[in-house]
C-alpha cells in the first residue's frame, strides 16, 4: 500500500511539469499575447507591476520570459546543489571526501580541472538552447539581436 501511495506522489508531481498544451498558430491574428506566456496562471494571471510589457512587443515579451524562465531554473539547482551539498559533507565518495565547511564555499575546494570541466558542460547545454530557440545571426537583421525563433515557445527546450 505504501509503494502505490509513493507512486502516485511521484506521478502526480511529474504531471505538475509537463509542458501545457499549446496550439500552434499560423496567422498574425491569432499572435502570441501576454497571457499566453508560460507563468500567466489564474488568479494572478499576467503578472507585471512594474510596467516592463506596457511598451515590450511580441518578441521582446518572449526574450523577457525566456530570461525569466532560464533564470529561475538556474536559481532552482543552485539550492538544490546547497541542499546536497550540505547534506552529503565530508560523507561522498567524491574528492575523497575533503570538501568540507558551508556549501557556499565548497566550489573553490574542487580540485582544478574540474571547473573546466563544469564551464564545458555548462557551455554545451547553452549552445543547444541557443540551437533550439534562437534564429541564427546570420539570418537576423541587425538591429534585431537575440532574436527568438517564431515557433519557439519560451522556456521549452524538449527535456521534460
Amino acid at each position: 500500500m505504501m509503494k502505490l501511495a509513493i507512486a502516485s506522489l511521484l506521478v502526480g508531481s511529474a504531471a505538475a511539469f509537463a509542458p501545457a498544451p499549446v496550439a500552434k498558430t499560423s496567422s498574425a491574428m491569432n499572435a502570441f499575447t501576454a497571457a499566453d506566456l508560460p507563468g500567466a496562471l489564474a488568479p494572478m494571471g499576467f503578472f507585471d507591476p512594474l510596467g516592463f510589457a506596457e511598451k515590450a512587443d511580441e518578441k521582446t515579451l518572449k526574450r523577457y520570459r525566456e530570461a525569466e524562465v532560464t533564470h529561475g531554473r538556474v536559481a532552482m539547482l543552485a539550492v538544490i546543489g546547497f541542499l546536497v551539498g550540505e547534506a552529503v559533507e565530508g560523507s561522498s565518495f567524491l574528492f575523497d571526501a575533503q570538501i568540507s565547511g558551508p556549501a557556499i564555499t565548497h566550489f573553490t575546494q574542487v580540485p582544478d580541472g574540474w571547473d573546466a570541466l563544469i564551464v564545458t558542460f555548462i557551455g554545451a547545454a547553452e549552445a543547444q538552447r541557443a540551437q533550439i530557440g534562437w534564429v541564427d545571426p546570420a539570418d537576423a537583421s541587425y538591429d534585431q539581436p537575440g532574436l527568438l525563433r517564431d515557433e519557439y515557445y519560451p522556456g521549452d527546450i524538449g527535456f521534460d
